[in-house]
């Protein structure tokens, strides 16, 4: 789908969707207890949708109706299992140390950028330990069983490794360790897994970067999975570009997800925020560019740079690298929008830099990056001519309502 936007004079208030993050953490959960649990969501993603899908062929059997996941867990059942897990970076990861210590034999369809993205130095973890995986173009065949054992790990790489081992643990049922090593990128994501993981009940004990489980197994509960703080972000810095600025209602203040951090960055840009019980206005004021650590924030990256362009001076966002194994290499991508629509974004060594300027309009390539699709619709507000996006249909990846909730503040769009 590719869509063209006429006009984006946007006001009134949203509802912030369900965060993926917490519900794909909460469904893994729910199905490795005990006993059926609900889980309360109020929207769906292809990406939580991968989650479930291959939960159930795993032998859980998990319904969604009424806005609420019923999720009776896994059962065990010593056959091939075979799993598709679409283009969901989480739902591969997150899954894959489960099926080794669970033992199962499994074959994992991936798709899209998916089959390029790395797994090191996770498999290598998990072949010292017993298991084996072959990648053969976008199948990953999974055998052997993992064993207990001090699990060190590189934390730059990606957090969701570490959070797979996490889920993984339990499953062992015996004293296991976790070691992260190095640079610990995106440990908020991390601090969210053991957030959820207490939730269904079970414990553990970190020190300096350590985590180490014992005999722990799985409750049941009931879960409401709370507002997603990511693409809540593209609402909120829609705000910050507006004179009149937007509401946006259904936030966890108290929420462990790092991208959190918006509201303190919007305010650090100059933005008015206003907060106050579960809402949070933000509308423009004197705006002026900042430096940005994105080491824990990588996927604010893109809809950042486009609240740079309306700033004074420049935005240099630093320790980014991460950015070039998402979806797209966003790096180029997200520097590729800003030029496209007239901006002025260059590359560093680890990031970019965004000069204030005046946005025309243009054509923009999605490259099927969810983010950068949200991110060029939000850069309309800014847009003296029309933006036209190729392949907006990535944001049913996250978010797809995105657009009928853009049109319900005002934008004017149509596909093409």
């Amino acid at each position: 789908m590719n869509i063209k936007i006429n006009s984006a004079k946007i006001a009134g208030e949203i509802e912030a969707i369900s965060s993926k993050s917490y519900a794909h953490r909460a469904l893994i959960c729910a199905a490795l207890a005990d006993k059926t649990s609900q889980i309360v969501c109020n929207t769906i993603s292809d990406d939580i949708t991968a989650t479930v899908s291959c939960l159930n062929s795993l032998g859980a059997n998990i319904i969604y109706e009424n806005k609420v996941f019923k999720v009776t867990p896994i059962k065990f059942e010593n056959d091939l299992k075979k799993l598709d897990c679409g283009e969901s970076g989480s739902t591969l990861r997150f899954l894959i140390p489960i099926i080794c210590a669970f033992g199962f034999q499994a074959q994992i369809t991936m798709h899209g950028r998916l089959p390029n993205r790395p797994l090191s130095p996770l498999k290598e973890i998990l072949e010292e330990n017993g298991c084996k995986l072959l990648k053969k173009d976008n199948i990953l065949y999974i055998s052997g069983k993992l064993k207990p054992n001090t699990y060190e790990i590189d934390g730059s790489v990606s957090s969701q490794f570490i959070s797979g081992l996490l889920f993984a643990a339990t499953i062992l049922k015996s004293k296991l360790k976790i070691v992260v090593k190095g640079k610990f990128e995106s440990k908020s994501y991390v601090d969210l897994t053991l957030n959820v993981l207490e939730k269904f009940g079970v414990t553990y004990i970190e020190n300096d970067n350590t985590y180490e489980l014992k005999n722990n197994c799985y409750k049941p509960a009931n879960a409401n999975v709370e507002g997603d703080w990511s693409n809540a972000a593209f609402w909120l810095c829609a705000g910050g570009l507006l004179e009149k600025g937007l509401k946006v209602r259904g936030l966890n203040l108290n929420s462990v997800q790092g991208d959190k951090k918006i509201i303190d960055l919007l305010e650090k840009f100059g933005a008015d925020v206003k907060v106050s019980d579960n809402e949070i206005f933000v509308k423009k004021s004197n705006l002026k560019g900042i430096v940005i650590d994105a080491s824990n924030i990588p996927d604010l990256v893109p809809i950042l740079c486009v609240f740079a362009c309306c700033c004074d001076g420049e935005t240099v966002i630093t320790n980014a690298s991460r950015l070039r194994i998402k979806e797209s290499d966003r790096i180029k991508t997200t520097i590729e929008m800003i030029n496209n629509l007239g901006g002025n974004a260059k590359e560093t060594t680890d990031g970019i830099v965004v000069k204030n300027s005046e946005l025309t309009g243009g054509k923009v390539n999605s490259y099927n990056d969810h983010r950068i699709a949200m991110s060029a619709a939000v850069a309309s507000i800014l847009c003296k001519n029309e933006v036209i996006i190729k392949d907006a249909g990535a944001v049913n990846k996250s978010y797809p309502e995105f657009f009928e909730d853009f049109k319900k503040l005002g934008l004017n769009f149509e596909e093409v």
